[in-house]
Formats: C-alpha cells, structure tokens, sequence
C-alpha cells in the first residue's frame, strides 16, 4: 500500500508541474485515503485490536 501512496504522490507533483490542476488534485486526494487507511490500520495494530499473524 506505501508503494501505491508513493506512485499516487509521484503523480501528482508530476501532474502539478505539468499544469494539469485536476488530475494533480484527484492524485493527491487518493494518496491522502490511503494515508489515512495506513494510519488506522497501523493503531488498531498498535492498540491490540486487530493481530496480523
């Protein structure tokens, strides 16, 4: 998941720089999801909550 975080952020500075605000937009709006799924993921972790075996 990092890997498509990393590609959606590649994406989006590449987007931006080449004058394409809504597809920049859109590429920092999925990275932004995925980082915020990641988080979760990684205090349910933390917390004890959910055991990945």
């Amino acid at each position: 998941m990092i890997k498509w975080i990393l590609i959606l952020l590649v994406v989006a500075a590449a987007a931006s720089l080449l004058g394409f605000p809504r597809l920049a937009g859109a590429a920092a709006t999925g990275a932004q999801v995925l980082i915020a799924i990641v988080l979760i993921l990684f205090l349910l972790v933390i917390l004890g909550v959910l055991a990945i075996t």
